[in-house]
């Protein structure tokens, strides 16, 4: 493309302009990617030599297989002379190295010779790992090491991980005999394929005869070949007719998929059973922080409790909107509502536009300013690195290096930030390679990939962020830091590695800082004008992220309630799930369950967190107790970060979490304790909102 001159001397002026305002980083962000070009060197993907071809992972895995076979051996041997949790998470450590970089290559690569190569390599590991799920010779070798002791001297870290491979070990019933064994492997089976069709059949639109929906509400969607097509909720539709149609139609009751979801969680029920656990909320939240299902339901239980007056207030208010705006005095907010009124009162009462805070949130500008703060809590500096051509898998990948201003370097995080065909759409973080100490004393540095979506910046201008994708960034740069920053002995445990109730503590505590004024005045300014944003549009994105908090909440304990119930004693019956939720929905839920529909149907999260969505509230609750405690009075304390960072995320799972929490906050770890935290966080939210609010007129 070839630049008029005046048109060029403006570009210039802009980049220079860019350049002297912002940092390296934010520059490198802010503008287009371009690709290395070198003659002399061509490096395999991440540097692997192994892949400068996709012929590499066919290398790969057969290494991985010979080295799995060697180290079986060794565990068996009666010569052997290191711990057995060494053992085991040197064979953990080879074949997650090729299983968690060949997902993420079959997922993100954008050419399929690669792709296609990369999925053999995932079966081939899984081969490998369920032979090894029958070997029974090197599974009690094991159990007797956790039963009885190693023969050479452990700490109390490799006794429970030692425990946590046995544990893993036993999801397979290879301590089972061989026909309740079998049955096991055949549930396990049946579940991953149930799943499957139920996570599909939960996306596919609602197609209905056109004389089965009223002349009224067709128009509201397209239709084809005599039907009408729904395929979502229309949430933010301005039409009351519409939003409630849509619930309806979208949300009827199919028999396909409840008979998906009964049998599911049937064969869940059974399989927990088989392995010796109550049901199968039993056997999920083993080693989690939560312990097991009697804590999360007192949790939820007295969550709900506090809750419930706090959400009707706020279902009140949206009543009360409702009929303003409809002109009719008995309209009562219901279901289909509680979005749109949200947005209504972001935009009403806060004046708080979308659009109007994308110019100040420029991709560089919000790099720099996780920078910043992780200069200022940890020491820690992010270093946009060159890559050797052939070491990415497209050319608008970055890398960072993690630099600690005495450890030095701590690990890499390869930024998959762009939309590209192809690519999944949403924000995720993938370890490439877990840290580990190594024999000679060395670390084994972590490298991971932060997966996000969005618009690729142009020559005209950087990507710019909205506020969720703001908090989504400092969210998955959360995960990448806690793999940063994990100095554990075990690359089993590294990180991310830990139960899935803790996993997302550190990236929910970073939309904290996402949300905190003083944190965001450090580097949202105007990517044309560097002019700062001002404090009045500050204040009023800070409150819009907590309206309604009250009943988005209980909206997330009813989801968790219902997860629960599911899963517990209750899942033997093989009752309608539908009648379930009906019975959830009215004890936990401020708005009534409607009549023939089956939301849950659509709840493809009882496939992937099954027994576990309560792991998103019970993680922000922590995460609100530990921001309250140490950095809501300064969210740049040098000294909380370092405490946070040697108590908290350097271990990784190699400590249960409840014990990790406890130690740090000094406190027990009671639900009680845990909803207090909540509760105290939305009235001062909400506190904080109505003195805006008020302030403005």
């Amino acid at each position: 493309m070839v630049l008029k001159p005046s048109l060029l001397s403006w570009f210039c002026r802009h980049q220079n302009r860019s350049v002297s305002a912002w940092t390296p980083l934010a520059t490198a962000f802010n503008a287009p990617s371009a690709r290395r070009i070198n003659f002399t060197r061509v490096d395999g993907l991440f540097r692997m030599p192994e892949l400068r071809s996709f012929e590499g992972f066919y290398l790969l895995r057969e290494n991985a297989e010979t080295r799995t076979q060697e180290l079986v051996s060794e565990a068996i041997s009666s010569q052997r002379r290191r711990k057995m949790v060494d053992i085991f998470d040197d064979l953990s450590d080879s074949l997650c190295k090729v299983a968690d970089l060949a997902e993420f290559v079959r997922i993100a690569h954008p050419q399929s010779k690669y792709t296609q190569a990369a999925e053999q390599a995932c079966i081939s590991i899984c081969g490998v790992v369920e032979r090894l799920n029958t070997h029974k010779p090197i599974y009690k070798v094991l159990s007797q090491v956790v039963e009885h002791g190693d023969k050479f001297p452990t700490s109390e870290v490799d006794r429970h991980v030692a425990s946590l491979f046995l544990f893993d070990f036993e999801q397979s019933g290879i301590h089972l005999p061989e026909k309740e064994r079998l049955r096991v492997v055949h549930l396990n089976d049946c579940i991953l394929q149930m799943g499957q069709k139920f996570m599909n059949g939960a996306v596919q639109p609602s197609v209905l005869p056109l004389s089965h929906v009223p002349v009224s509400i067709r128009n509201y969607f397209p239709n084809s070949g005599g039907n009408v097509i729904v395929t979502g909720l229309c949430t933010n539709a301005e039409s009351v007719q519409m939003r409630e149609a849509a619930y309806r139609l979208y949300l009827l009751p199919t028999d396909s998929q409840e008979d998906l979801l009964r049998d599911l969680l049937l064969c869940r029920h059974e399989l927990a059973c088989s392995c010796g656990f109550d049901t199968y909320a039993h056997r999920a939240l083993n080693g989690s922080t939560m312990e097991g299902p009697e804590i999360v339901r007192e949790f939820i239980d007295q969550l709900s409790e506090k809750l419930r007056p706090r959400a009707d207030a706020d279902f009140a208010r949206m009543t009360q909107m409702k009929r303003r705006e409809g002109g009719q005095a008995d309209a009562v907010a219901a279901v289909w509502d509680t979005p749109y009124f949200t947005s209504q009162l972001r935009r009403e009462s806060l004046k708080a536009q979308i659009d109007e805070f994308l110019p100040f949130f420029s991709l560089g500008g919000c790099m720099e300013g996780l920078d910043n703060l992780l200069q200022a809590l940890y020491g820690v500096r992010l270093e946009n690195t060159e890559m050797e051509p052939g070491e990415s898998w497209h050319n608008d990948i970055y890398k960072l290096a993690a630099v600690h201003e005495t450890e030095g370097l701590l690990g890499y995080i390869y930024c998959d930030f762009f939309e590209r065909a192809g690519k999944p759409s949403q924000d995720c973080h993938f370890t490439i390679q877990g840290g580990k100490r190594l024999p000679d004393g060395t670390y084994q540095l972590p490298v991971v990939v932060v997966m996000l979506s969005l618009a690729k910046p142009r020559w005209s201008g950087p990507s710019l962020l909205s506020p969720a994708r703001v908090d989504n960034l400092f969210h998955e740069m959360g995960h990448a830091m806690h793999s940063m920053l994990a100095r554990t002995e075990h690359q089993h445990v590294t990180g991310t590695r830990c139960s899935t109730d803790f996993a997302e503590v550190p990236s929910v505590l970073m939309e904290y800082f996402a949300s905190d004024p003083r944190v965001l005045r450090t580097f949202a300014r105007h990517f044309q004008t560097h002019k700062p944003i001002s404090e009045d549009m500050l204040l009023r994105l800070c409150a819009s992220k907590h309206l309604f908090a009250a009943s988005e909440t209980q909206l997330q304990v009813f989801y968790s309630a219902l997860d629960q119930e599911y899963h517990g004693i209750g899942a033997r019956q093989g009752g309608s799930t539908t009648e379930t939720l009906r019975s959830v929905q009215n004890r936990y839920y401020g708005l009534p369950y409607v009549d023939n529909t089956a939301w849950q149907l659509r709840f493809s999260h009882l496939v992937g967190y099954g027994a576990k969505y309560y792991a998103y509230l019970v993680s922000k609750t922590i995460a609100s107790w530990i921001w309250q405690s140490y950095f809501e009075a300064n969210p740049f304390n040098r000294q909380a970060g370092e405490k946070y960072r040697s108590e908290i995320l350097a271990h990784g799972g190699a400590v249960p979490g409840r014990k990790l929490v406890a130690n740090f906050l000094q406190r027990e770890m009671t639900p009680s304790v845990l909803a207090d935290s909540l509760i105290t966080e939305i009235d001062s939210d909400e506190l904080k909102i109505k003195e805006l609010m008020v302030s403005r007129g």
